[in-house]
């Protein structure tokens, strides 16, 4: 790992399954209660770890205790590799919470992602098991025949209901397939990016995860 930086908040690149990852890892300002994943939108459609949401995410993340991890999937800025159909950016996301749980280990982990990061981070979950899984907008048509299980966790979905990108209406038929169904935050009148809506975003998290505490 190679690491720049100062303060609370360090730029650097880990071991991932196709080459180097870049990311930026935040520091609370109290010893860490939890490590913490935020996964981006579409790497093919202007999807970075710098998305505005995910900067949210990763604040309430850090805000709430944990050291926490926003990173570039594969092809992405300076990370190494291809984009792979949420596939191989899945395996990303699984070495992103390796090299977290290997420098803090025994702390909880708090996973999840925005858009096709929501996707990405659900996928994951079945394989790093994490405490808790926060999905903001998950693109559930992408999923097709083969939906991934539910999270053994507690679970919250954050929808805007005039997104213009994903479905509303199918995440909720979605989020009601599920026994027990995840914890659900609509967002009336809300589009895909959360336009205007960024603190009360970070509020809905936080208190989440304080529920969780």
């Amino acid at each position: 790992m190679m690491a720049t930086g100062s303060g609370n908040s360090e730029r650097i690149m880990i071991e991932g399954p196709a080459g180097q990852l870049e990311g930026i890892l935040e520091h609370p300002a109290d010893p860490p209660v939890a490590i913490a994943v935020a996964c981006h939108p579409h790497p093919q459609h202007e999807g970075t770890m710098h998305n505005k949401v995910v900067h949210t995410l990763a604040r309430a993340f850090r805000d709430a205790g944990a050291v926490t991890l926003r990173f570039n999937f594969r092809g992405v800025g300076r990370s190494e590799g291809e984009f792979d159909r949420a596939i191989g950016e899945t395996e990303d996301a699984l070495a992103a919470i390796a090299f977290l749980r290997a420098r803090y280990p025994g702390l909880p982990l708090w996973l999840g992602g925005f858009s096709f990061g929501a996707q990405v981070s659900i996928q994951a979950s079945s394989k790093a098991n994490p405490d808790c899984l926060i999905s903001i907008a998950p693109p559930v048509q992408r999923f097709g025949e083969a939906k991934p299980a539910r999270p053994d966790c507690p679970w919250l979905v954050v929808q805007g209901e005039a997104d213009e990108v994903v479905e509303a209406d199918g995440v909720f038929r979605w989020i009601n397939s599920h026994d027990p169904a995840p914890t659900v935050k609509r967002f009336p009148g809300v589009g895909h990016f959360f336009h205007g809506k960024l603190t009360p975003l970070h509020r809905t998290i936080r208190e989440f995860l304080a529920d969780q505490a």
